[in-house]
């Protein structure tokens, strides 16, 4: 649900106070009925401060800032207009200097694996409260403390559950905005990048090459879900394989 101005106003207030993520500012703000001063007073009564990262929050505004690359004029316009002055987006062109600086190559499954850790809801983009709040949460108020912190995130898809729900992610995060289905040749490219090194499935190839001779249409979310179910418990010469089982259907 969208919020008002003055709610985003009270959220970025309270942040900016306490260094707290919108979920905390949120969570506080919402218990005392929005006010400012009751909200602060519950967030340090109920001993939340231990679970804010210390960063400097004005580092992490700056990093978005410089990434979100919305032209001056652009920007004064929008405030002009009634918009908030912390609204902005990072686009796909300010994800792809984003990923220059850390030296990561934007196919890297572990920018994958960090819009996961930032709750991004879109492909190659990062709302400000994606980015700031998820990159305070992690700790990182620079480039180059994130750059440290890359091998630990990607060690996320070393844990079972961390990866499946990495993988159910992705169908959201990869289909177009209100769309309901992934497009094919998404999923193929998706599928090829989750399916890899040390979760490989050796039949990926073989699955993707029979959607696009065979199928030819976006995939569902049932679908997407049930293969990750397969590819785990199938053996890969099918011994096990239970015709009257839930698996992919098209």
């Amino acid at each position: 649900m969208n919020r008002s101005k003055k709610e985003k106003e009270k959220v970025q207030q309270f942040k900016t106070i306490t260094g707290a993520s919108d979920k905390i500012a949120l969570d506080c703000l919402r218990a005392t009925g929005w006010g400012i001063e009751a909200a602060i007073e519950y967030f340090y009564a109920s001993g939340l401060q231990g679970a804010v990262p210390n960063v400097d929050m004005r580092a992490i505004e700056a990093l978005f800032t410089r990434y979100k690359g919305e032209p001056a004029g652009q920007g004064r316009a929008r405030v002009a207009a009634g918009g908030d002055p912390s609204d902005g987006v990072i686009m796909a062109e300010g994800v792809g200097r984003f990923c220059d600086d850390l030296e990561v190559d934007p196919s890297d499954i572990v920018m994958l694996v960090l819009s996961w850790r930032l709750n991004a809801a879109t492909m190659c983009e990062y709302s400000r409260e994606e980015f700031v709040g998820g990159l305070q949460q992690l700790g990182c108020d620079s480039l180059e403390k994130l750059k440290r912190r890359l091998p630990d995130i990607r060690a996320d898809l070393r844990d079972p559950a961390k990866w499946r729900e990495i993988y159910n992610y992705a169908f959201n995060w990869a289909k177009g905005k209100n769309q309901k289905c992934l497009q094919l040749d998404v999923a193929v490219g998706m599928w090829q990048l989750l399916f890899a090194e040390d979760r490989a499935w050796q039949h990926v190839d073989a699955w993707c090459g029979f959607l696009q001779k065979q199928h030819n249409r976006a995939i569902s979310r049932d679908t997407w879900v049930q293969l990750f179910e397969f590819a785990r418990a199938v053996k890969p010469d099918f011994s096990n394989f239970d015709e009257s089982a839930a698996w992919p259907y098209l």
